[in-house]
């Protein structure tokens, strides 16, 4: 008999995964401008075909976690794969995890040097900061800080959105946008993560699971039942998504001005008040860190226990390496180069997990289908 649902349970893993999600690209704007809004009306349909994917996709992770109680969460990929393909996608998006907190740095820094003028070592040494004494905290720490935050800038989010739709409605009509987007490209301040909007649709995923594989095979072992499991994935991403729909169409309307910008959602933000984008700009440090510090925890628990001292070691070391290499490459360079590229290999896991979840159904409906990990 299935165990009752916990709503609690369902409202935190929501959380973690939208904490984890918004990141520096999210909550600077700079990858729903790349991913979504450079493509015009064609973006909004790249946004719902990702809140589709990322329904499937974080469902399906908390689910497999719950049940198959691995390890380690990178079995997942083992499960998912094979011993020996697993194991190539396991160490990749280790490694891409790493990258991806050189990521959060380099938006971190880019974030306070924008607005407040500082140097771009002060928001990357916070940040840096920030993640090794919370990933040295655990994973239950982890997963309780991150779940509550995100939903929090998110909606924050939503709010930018919706202004800068309402204020800036009228260029949204296709005698504007169309100029108005023909015109940033020509003058190339406008940087595309791919040559078609499905296409970005599909690295934007594909670069998500990279993230998420891990940390929600780990997380899915905390749910009491599969439904817990499937619902914390399924209102993760939808809310996740909607979000992303509302920014795209908000940065959209105003194309001409955040295209070329590093950190868009400041502009929306100034829109609103002078004022608030200040605030603004300390909310986007806090969904970089709502990141970075799964990102961090990720990379370490790969290859130490949490808690030890090898785990603080290495942390210590990621963290240093991490922030060094973070202040050297332009942010929107680092989302567009390193983003892109790691999203089409995490589509390869898209397409593996929708054959087995397809042979599974087809081939034994009643049974789901196991991989013994070791």
């Amino acid at each position: 008999m299935e165990k009752p649902v916990s709503l609690k349970k369902i409202v935190i893993f929501s959380g973690a995964i939208i904490a984890f999600l918004i990141g520096s690209g999210f909550a600077t704007g700079q990858e729903v401008l790349q991913y979504f809004a450079a493509y015009g009306y064609w973006g909004v349909g790249g946004a719902i075909l990702t809140l589709l994917l990322l329904v499937y996709v974080c469902s399906s992770f908390l689910i497999v976690g719950q049940r198959e109680n691995f390890q380690k969460g990178n079995d997942i990929y083992k499960y998912y794969c094979g011993e020996k393909l697993g194991t190539c996608f396991d160490y990749f998006s280790t490694f891409f995890c790493f990258l991806s907190f050189i990521v959060m740095i380099g938006g971190a820094a880019a974030t306070l040097n924008q607005h407040y003028n500082l140097p771009p070592i002060v928001g990357g040494l916070v940040i840096a900061v920030l993640a090794l004494i919370t990933v040295l905290a655990g994973l239950n720490n982890l997963v309780d800080i991150i779940g509550k935050i995100g939903p929090t800038i998110v909606i924050i989010s939503i709010f930018l959105g919706v202004f800068s739709l309402i204020k800036n409605y009228g260029n949204l009509h296709p005698d504007i946008i169309i100029p108005a987007l023909e015109s940033v490209e020509s003058s190339s301040k406008l940087v595309k993560a791919s040559s078609s909007w499905y296409l970005a649709a599909f690295s934007y995923v594909g670069f998500c699971m990279l993230w998420l594989a891990g940390f929600l095979a780990s997380l899915g072992k905390k749910a009491s039942s599969p439904l817990e499991a499937r619902l914390g994935g399924i209102f993760g991403g939808i809310f996740f998504s909607v979000a992303v729909i509302i920014v795209a169409l908000g940065l959209l309307a105003t194309i001409e001005i955040t295209a070329g910008t590093q950190i868009p959602m400041l502009y929306l933000a100034n829109d609103v008040h002078s004022a608030f984008s200040s605030i603004f700009a300390i909310i986007i440090l806090a969904g970089i860190y709502t990141t970075a510090v799964p990102l961090l925890w990720n990379v370490s628990s790969r290859f130490t226990e949490e808690k030890t001292s090898k785990f603080k070691l290495l942390t210590l070391a990621l963290v240093v390496i991490g922030l060094v290499t973070g202040l050297w490459v332009p942010f929107d360079k680092l989302v567009n180069v390193i983003y892109v590229l790691n999203g089409y290999f995490g589509g390869i896991l898209l397409l593996i997990m929708f054959v087995r979840t397809l042979k599974g159904f087809f081939l034994n409906p009643n049974r789901n289908p196991q991989f013994k990990t070791k």
